[in-house]
């Protein structure tokens, strides 16, 4: 988590690691760059969780076998989605790209059925919204492959470890179908402060491994700006915040954000996003919304994630920060209390215990800001 001051600069963090090793949490101590040499990450492997206590044994950043704090990252799931947007992003700033492009997406060679389909040829735009805001397989992998296509994955990864951003990597991907994401690395730290870069906040935001400062202008300001709009229109909002359940005694109201009016209907308040119908109406939830949330999530057997910014809405005060929760508390784990869903509603696939994190965490900023 990283607090923001009224210009978009951290004025405190902090960052926590829990597992099987550290079952009552971490703190990673941090440097004013708001980075740490003092974790030795593992990368995630399910087959390792599950056998071996927890523990990690692919090292994620070479030379850190010393450090004093031994930890296997979740594996980010969708969240990885945010890199790619990266990476397209600055595609774009550089000429290489348009959004208004058509792409004609071929995964040649690989055979049907996988999580990223079959061809489809759409605008660049599309492939972007579809798999930033209902996080869309198949745009993801098509996005993926237009990258590797550009040769642009492996200078991307090269950037984030010159940023001093080491735990965000793409890595493994099929150039055929931009498909096999297992091997994608990201920590909540560096995730956070990626999201920095999109919060548009002047000055340096913190101080690179070569000295130089890191500030806004990675990306030029339209592609941040279109970047944060598109993550502003999340419409899977059910970890972090649960509002797409507004009202519902389960799963437990999360971090008040009010939803983009895009996935709500006007007639009855019930949302419907990339159709998953959540069967609730918002409308009371948007009434009473304290922040907005700009975020995405990630969800697999053994992953739940969410990463997003998160700002006061006009006439509320106090919420102004980065969220990070990358976690294996994943859709193959249920809380015993979980009730049924309803015939034809989308179901709940995330332990609650993230709504009630959320909530938790935005009181104690406001709090914060309040004292």
């Amino acid at each position: 988590m990283i607090e923001l001051d009224a210009s978009g600069h951290a004025i405190s963090a902090a960052d926590v690691v829990m597992s099987p090793q550290y079952p009552k949490g971490k703190i990673v101590p941090l440097d004013g760059n708001l980075s740490t040499d003092q974790v030795r990450y593992r990368a995630w492997d399910d087959d390792t969780w599950d056998s071996n206590g927890g523990q990690g044994t692919i090292d994620a950043i070479p030379g850190r076998e010393n450090a004093p704090i031994d930890f296997m990252a979740p594996y980010p799931a969708s969240v990885f989605k945010l890199m790619v947007g990266f990476g397209v992003m600055q595609l774009v700033d550089k000429g290489q790209l348009n959004l208004d492009d058509t792409y004609a997406y071929d995964p040649t060679g690989e055979p049907g059925g996988s999580a990223c389909g079959g061809k489809a040829t759409k605008p660049i735009r599309q492939f972007f919204d579809e798999m930033i805001t209902v996080s869309k397989n198949e745009s993801a992998c098509a996005l993926t492959k237009l990258l590797m296509q550009k040769d642009a994955v492996t200078p991307l990864d090269q950037q984030f470890v010159d940023m001093g951003l080491p735990m965000l990597q793409i890595k493994g991907e099929r150039p055929a179908d931009g498909g096999r994401w297992v091997d994608n690395i990201m920590s909540s730290l560096d995730t956070a402060k990626l999201l920095m870069i999109l919060n548009s906040s002047p000055g340096p935001l913190w101080t690179a491994p070569n000295g130089k400062p890191v500030t806004k202008d990675v990306l030029s300001d339209a592609s941040r700006a279109y970047f944060h709009q598109e993550i502003a229109d999340q419409g899977l909002n059910q970890v972090l915040s649960t509002t797409n359940w507004c009202g519902r005694a389960y799963p437990a109201p999360g971090i008040a954000q009010k939803i983009a009016d895009r996935w709500v209907n006007p007639t009855d308040g019930t949302v419907t996003a990339d159709g998953r119908v959540y069967g609730q109406d918002v409308r009371p939830c948007q009434t009473n919304a304290q922040v907005s949330f700009a975020h995405k999530t990630g969800l697999a057997d053994t992953s739940g994630n969410d990463a997003g910014i998160v700002q006061s809405l006009p006439g509320k005060n106090g919420h102004n920060y980065i969220v990070v929760v990358n976690c294996n508390l994943g859709y193959r784990y249920v809380d015993p209390n979980r009730p049924a869903d309803p015939t034809g509603i989308y179901p709940v696939q995330y332990s609650q215990k993230y709504g009630l994190l959320g909530k938790a965490i935005d009181g104690i900023v406001a709090g914060h800001h309040n004292s």
